[in-house]
Protein backbone atom coordinates (compact mmCIF):
# COMPACT_ATOMS: atom_id res chain seq x y z
CA UNK A 1 0.00 0.00 0.00
CA UNK A 2 1.44 3.59 -0.78
CA UNK A 3 2.17 6.10 1.85
CA UNK A 4 -0.87 7.85 0.07
CA UNK A 5 -2.98 5.68 1.09
CA UNK A 6 -1.24 5.50 4.39
CA UNK A 7 -1.81 9.08 5.11
CA UNK A 8 -5.17 9.30 3.84
CA UNK A 9 -5.80 6.58 6.38
CA UNK A 10 -3.97 8.85 9.21
CA UNK A 11 -6.29 11.73 8.06
CA UNK A 12 -9.45 10.09 8.03
CA UNK A 13 -9.27 8.12 11.30
CA UNK A 14 -8.15 11.47 12.83
CA UNK A 15 -11.75 13.36 10.98
CA UNK A 16 -13.95 10.59 11.16
CA UNK A 17 -13.12 10.75 15.53
CA UNK A 18 -12.05 14.39 16.07
CA UNK A 19 -9.23 12.95 18.12
CA UNK A 20 -4.99 12.96 17.44
CA UNK A 21 -4.30 11.82 20.94
CA UNK A 22 -3.28 7.94 20.25
CA UNK A 23 -5.22 6.50 23.85
CA UNK A 24 -8.29 8.64 22.88
CA UNK A 25 -8.47 7.73 19.28
CA UNK A 26 -8.17 4.14 20.14
CA UNK A 27 -10.49 4.40 22.59
CA UNK A 28 -12.97 6.27 20.28
CA UNK A 29 -12.29 3.42 17.72
CA UNK A 30 -13.70 0.67 19.99
CA UNK A 31 -10.24 -1.02 20.37
CA UNK A 32 -9.70 -2.51 24.07
CA UNK A 33 -6.69 -0.97 25.21
CA UNK A 34 -4.11 -2.87 27.77
CA UNK A 35 -1.34 -1.63 29.39
CA UNK A 36 0.59 -4.53 31.15
CA UNK A 37 4.23 -4.99 32.28
CA UNK A 38 6.35 -6.51 29.87
CA UNK A 39 9.72 -5.33 31.23
CA UNK A 40 12.47 -3.30 30.41
CA UNK A 41 15.23 -6.14 28.76
CA UNK A 42 16.49 -5.52 24.97
CA UNK A 43 14.24 -8.17 24.18
CA UNK A 44 10.99 -6.96 25.87
CA UNK A 45 8.24 -6.91 23.82
CA UNK A 46 7.19 -3.38 23.32
CA UNK A 47 3.35 -4.20 22.49
CA UNK A 48 1.27 -5.40 19.70
CA UNK A 49 -1.91 -5.90 18.15
CA UNK A 50 -4.26 -8.73 18.00
CA UNK A 51 -8.23 -8.98 15.97
CA UNK A 52 -9.79 -12.02 16.75
CA UNK A 53 -13.74 -12.08 15.98
CA UNK A 54 -14.36 -8.66 15.29
CA UNK A 55 -13.26 -7.29 18.67
CA UNK A 56 -9.51 -5.55 18.25
CA UNK A 57 -7.23 -5.44 21.23
CA UNK A 58 -3.96 -3.41 21.72
CA UNK A 59 -1.08 -4.37 24.23
CA UNK A 60 1.82 -1.75 25.31
CA UNK A 61 4.23 -2.87 27.66
CA UNK A 62 3.74 -0.08 30.61
CA UNK A 63 7.25 -0.34 31.36
CA UNK A 64 8.25 1.81 28.91
CA UNK A 65 8.31 5.46 29.46
CA UNK A 66 5.28 7.77 28.51
CA UNK A 67 6.60 8.74 25.15
CA UNK A 68 7.78 5.34 23.56
CA UNK A 69 3.86 4.10 25.06
CA UNK A 70 2.42 6.67 22.75
CA UNK A 71 4.85 5.41 19.93
CA UNK A 72 4.39 1.89 20.03
CA UNK A 73 0.52 2.72 20.69
CA UNK A 74 0.77 4.72 17.31
CA UNK A 75 2.35 1.92 15.46
CA UNK A 76 -0.09 -0.60 16.54
CA UNK A 77 -3.11 1.51 15.44
CA UNK A 78 -1.34 1.74 12.41
CA UNK A 79 -1.77 -2.05 12.11
CA UNK A 80 -5.33 -2.07 13.16
CA UNK A 81 -6.33 0.45 10.96
CA UNK A 82 -4.26 -0.98 7.44
CA UNK A 83 -4.18 -4.37 8.56
CA UNK A 84 -7.52 -5.37 10.37
CA UNK A 85 -8.63 -7.26 6.97
CA UNK A 86 -5.38 -8.22 5.98
CA UNK A 87 -5.75 -11.98 4.79
CA UNK A 88 -4.39 -14.89 7.33
CA UNK A 89 -3.38 -11.58 9.80
CA UNK A 90 -4.26 -12.13 13.03
CA UNK A 91 -1.70 -10.86 15.16
CA UNK A 92 1.12 -8.63 15.27
CA UNK A 93 3.34 -9.16 18.06
CA UNK A 94 7.28 -8.93 18.75
CA UNK A 95 8.22 -12.53 16.70
CA UNK A 96 7.36 -9.89 13.63
CA UNK A 97 6.92 -6.36 14.87
CA UNK A 98 9.47 -4.41 13.41
CA UNK A 99 10.71 -6.89 11.23
CA UNK A 100 12.60 -5.01 8.71
CA UNK A 101 11.13 -7.30 5.85
CA UNK A 102 7.50 -6.49 7.09
CA UNK A 103 5.83 -4.20 4.11
CA UNK A 104 3.29 -4.55 7.02
CA UNK A 105 5.78 -2.88 9.91
CA UNK A 106 6.80 -0.49 7.11
CA UNK A 107 3.41 0.66 6.99
CA UNK A 108 2.62 1.09 10.46
CA UNK A 109 5.84 2.98 11.27
CA UNK A 110 4.48 5.45 8.70
CA UNK A 111 1.13 5.51 10.22
CA UNK A 112 2.42 6.27 13.53
CA UNK A 113 4.98 9.21 11.96
CA UNK A 114 1.76 10.74 10.20
CA UNK A 115 -0.09 10.19 13.83
CA UNK A 116 2.32 12.09 15.83
CA UNK A 117 4.25 14.36 14.02
CA UNK A 118 2.09 17.48 12.29
CA UNK A 119 3.55 18.58 9.06
CA UNK A 120 3.77 22.04 9.77
CA UNK A 121 5.24 21.46 12.89
CA UNK A 122 8.20 19.81 11.20
CA UNK A 123 8.62 21.99 8.44
CA UNK A 124 8.80 25.00 11.15
CA UNK A 125 11.32 23.38 13.08
CA UNK A 126 13.47 22.36 9.33
CA UNK A 127 12.91 26.19 8.37
CA UNK A 128 14.07 27.96 11.98
CA UNK A 129 17.60 25.97 10.75
CA UNK A 130 17.22 23.05 13.68
CA UNK A 131 19.45 20.46 12.46
CA UNK A 132 17.66 16.52 12.06
CA UNK A 133 18.42 15.08 15.13
CA UNK A 134 17.62 18.87 17.25
CA UNK A 135 13.82 18.43 15.52
CA UNK A 136 13.39 15.17 16.27
CA UNK A 137 14.21 15.81 20.09
CA UNK A 138 12.06 19.17 20.35
CA UNK A 139 9.33 16.79 18.91
CA UNK A 140 10.12 14.43 21.43
CA UNK A 141 10.70 11.16 18.91
CA UNK A 142 13.40 8.79 17.98
CA UNK A 143 15.38 10.19 14.83
CA UNK A 144 14.21 7.21 13.01
CA UNK A 145 10.45 7.98 13.33
CA UNK A 146 11.17 11.71 12.17
CA UNK A 147 12.80 9.61 9.29
CA UNK A 148 9.47 8.22 8.43
CA UNK A 149 8.03 11.45 8.59
CA UNK A 150 10.45 12.83 5.84
CA UNK A 151 9.15 10.10 3.68
CA UNK A 152 5.75 11.19 3.64
CA UNK A 153 7.00 14.87 3.60
CA UNK A 154 8.80 14.24 0.20
CA UNK A 155 6.16 12.29 -1.33
CA UNK A 156 3.74 14.92 -0.65
CA UNK A 157 6.24 17.53 -2.23
CA UNK A 158 8.22 19.01 -0.20
CA UNK A 159 11.70 19.48 -0.25
CA UNK A 160 13.57 18.47 2.60
CA UNK A 161 16.84 17.33 3.89
CA UNK A 162 18.68 13.93 3.17
CA UNK A 163 18.09 12.62 6.83
CA UNK A 164 21.66 11.40 7.91
CA UNK A 165 20.37 8.43 8.44
CA UNK A 166 17.85 5.56 6.73
CA UNK A 167 15.64 4.02 9.51
CA UNK A 168 14.99 0.41 9.12
CA UNK A 169 11.83 -0.84 10.10
CA UNK A 170 12.89 -2.80 13.35
CA UNK A 171 14.21 0.49 14.67
CA UNK A 172 11.73 0.71 17.45
CA UNK A 173 12.27 -3.33 18.50
CA UNK A 174 15.86 -2.55 19.38
CA UNK A 175 14.95 1.23 20.97
CA UNK A 176 16.48 1.49 24.82
CA UNK A 177 14.95 3.99 27.26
Amino acid sequence: MSIEFITKEVRRVKEKYDETDPVRLARSMGILLLFEPMGTSETACKGFYLSQSRVQVITVNSDLSDTLQNIILSHELGHAVLHQKASGVKAFHDFRLFDETSVYEYEANIFAADLLMDDDEVLGLLNDDVSFFGAAARLGVPPELLDFKFRVLKRRGYKVIDPPIRARGDFLKKLHE
